[in-house]
């Protein structure tokens, strides 16, 4: 398994991150620790969970899957064997993850709250990453197509935010800290602070990232090179559609589609599903499954510090995890190529 560094730091991840989302609605306990156990087994050194998780967020399912990854902590003793990111929930609705019932922000109180909560859920001392799961700004987070502004004065500053983190890392309790879905304003005014109060620079951005989904290209993968800000890229598969088995109005039990239809939307809009009957077709050609060709396309972005894999299943977890043994050719570059041109990046 190819190791990769996290942001600036002399920490080494594997190019491929286990997500977590799942787990506790759509996945046991033991089917958690299962696909642990195979991922740390197979090379995998780096989990990513949230506080939120799973999705969708639920006040009777909220912090489970930490609680899972807790257990298998405990029971297996490996701590050391892993990377471990989580996340504190942003400005939403989701009351239910603050004592306080109170709107999820930024605040140095919640953060406090929540990384304490985290690390109990967790039975760990430290996590490896903690990130900001979206903006604390009043901003469209996730598959908007026009910028509209906000009140600047309704979010917490960026330098707030950032000494608080700080404080966490100062104790011990935090290693590294990181944002998602994050925009490169906010990514270069916190690096900007970092390097005036010689506080902690942000290591990585946590972003949708796939064949269709191509707009990191467009604003913050020169960040991520020049500054070591890397991408990890999460819904590499476009949430089930660019593994193939949506194909032709598919619709599979107890897939994410058929359960939790409201997620998807963000790839069913204008010349979404053209764009992603092209991919699977062209992997096709290539000789490859869709789900060998979306990941490996991932993977293969020099601004990529880690794709994030997800899996329900044992079957899918391994061919996701085999789909890294793939050489990424010239031929499948020009490709992924031809189908951004042809498409341009309709799933946001």
């Amino acid at each position: 398994m190819e190791l990769r560094p996290l942001g600036r730091t002399d920490v080494k991840v594997s190019s491929i991150c286990l997500g977590t989302m799942t787990w506790g609605e759509q996945n046991t306990e033991a089917e958690a620790h299962e696909q642990l156990d195979y991922a740390v087994d197979h090379g995998i050194n780096f989990i990513d969970t949230a506080e939120m998780y799973p999705v969708p967020g639920d006040p009777r399912t909220q912090g489970r899957t930490e609680a899972y990854i807790g257990t298998w902590i405990k029971a297996r003793g490996r701590r050391e064997d892993f990377i471990l990111a989580s996340k504190i929930t942003g400005r939403s609705q989701m009351v239910w993850c603050r004592d306080d019932k109170i709107e999820p922000r930024h605040t140095r109180a919640q953060i406090d709250e929540a990384v304490e909560k985290s690390l109990r859920r967790l039975q760990t001392d430290y996590i490896d990453l903690y990130q900001l799961h979206w903006p604390d700004r009043a901003i469209p987070g996730f598959g908007f197509h026009a910028y509209r502004d906000y009140d600047a004065a309704d979010m917490e500053p960026l330098e707030d935010i950032l000494e608080s983190l700080s404080r966490h890392v100062e104790k011990g309790n935090i290693r590294h800290i990181g944002v998602s879905n994050e925009y490169p304003w906010a990514v270069m005014k916190f690096l900007a602070i970092a390097e005036t109060r010689g506080w902690p620079r942000m290591v990585s951005n946590q972003c949708v990232y796939s064949l269709v989904s191509r707009r990191h290209d467009y604003a913050s993968a020169e960040i991520a090179m020049r500054e070591q800000v890397g991408l990890l890229a999460y819904s590499p598969l476009a949430q089930g559609y660019l593994t193939g088995k949506y194909d032709d109005g598919a619709l599979p039990e107890k897939s994410r589609k058929a359960l939790f239809n409201q997620f998807l939307g963000r790839y069913e809009g204008p010349g979404g599903i053209e764009a992603i009957t092209d991919c699977n077709n062209t992997a096709r050609a290539l000789g490859l499954t869709p789900t060998q060709f979306a990941l490996k396309f991932v993977e293969s972005r020099e601004f990529v510090t880690s794709n994030i894999i997800g899996a329900t299943t044992m079957e899918q977890l391994k061919e996701n995890i085999e789909a890294h043994n793939i050489v990424w050719t010239q031929d499948m570059e020009k490709q992924a190529t031809r189908i951004q041109k042809v498409h341009r990046s309709p799933c946001p």
